[in-house]
Formats: C-alpha cells, sequence, structure tokens
C-alpha cells in the first residue's frame, strides 16, 4: 500500500525511545501525584513513630536512634532511592510488607519535610 513505511526493528526502537521515556516518566509522575501526604502521616505515626522523630515529636522516639523523618528529608535520597529502601528495609528495621501505595504514601509525606 501506498504511504506505508516499514522500518527495521532498530530504526523503530531508536525513534520510539523519547516517546517511550517521555510516557514513562508520566506514568512515574502521575503514580508520585496520587501519594496521599495524609495517609502517609498517619502510617508514619502509626509504624516509625517508636524509633524515628516524625515531625519534632520526640515522645516514643529512641534519641540515639534511626534518623529522624525531618534528616531522611533532607539528606538528599530520591523518592526512588527512598522506595528500594522502604522495599527492602535494611538493619535493625522491622519488615513491615507495606504496599507500594503505602510506601509512595510515606514518601509523598517524607517530601513535605523538606
Amino acid at each position: 500500500m501506498p504511504g506505508i513505511v516499514i522500518m527495521t526493528s532498530r530504526k523503530l526502537s531508536y525513534r520510539a525511545l523519547p516517546a517511550i521515556a517521555i510516557l514513562t516518566l508520566g506514568l512515574l509522575a502521575a503514580h508520585a501525584a496520587r501519594a496521599d501526604v495524609q495517609k502517609g502521616a498517619q502510617l508514619a505515626r502509626q509504624w516509625c513513630a517508636n524509633c524515628h522523630i516524625i515531625d519534632g515529636n520526640t515522645a516514643g522516639a529512641v534519641p540515639q536512634g534511626p534518623p529522624s523523618f525531618p534528616t531522611i528529608a533532607r539528606s538528599g535520597m530520591t523518592a526512588d532511592q527512598l522506595r528500594a529502601f522502604l522495599s527492602h528495609p535494611h538493619g535493625a528495621m522491622p519488615d513491615l510488607a507495606l504496599t507500594r501505595a503505602e510506601i509512595d504514601d510515606l514518601i509523598g509525606y517524607i517530601e513535605t519535610l523538606r
């Protein structure tokens, strides 16, 4: 048929990269935008406040323990780095088995502390 261009897979993949990158970034941004900051704050108070200082409130937090949420927020960790950490806890941090949505909510809350 006239007007139909047949491309090799190599040409198609190179030409499709910018569109794929834009779509991927858009999906990631949309996913992050859905984070419920209030729910993240609630999760932090429920699961994290026993060890971390959440928002300046030291009640129940261990003074020499893990970093405070404001310290984490200012640490320079990206949302992806926080997501990886919360998906696979390290050290003495308990395995909370948080859902992806809960992790995004916590990250959204942490980002408000920057």
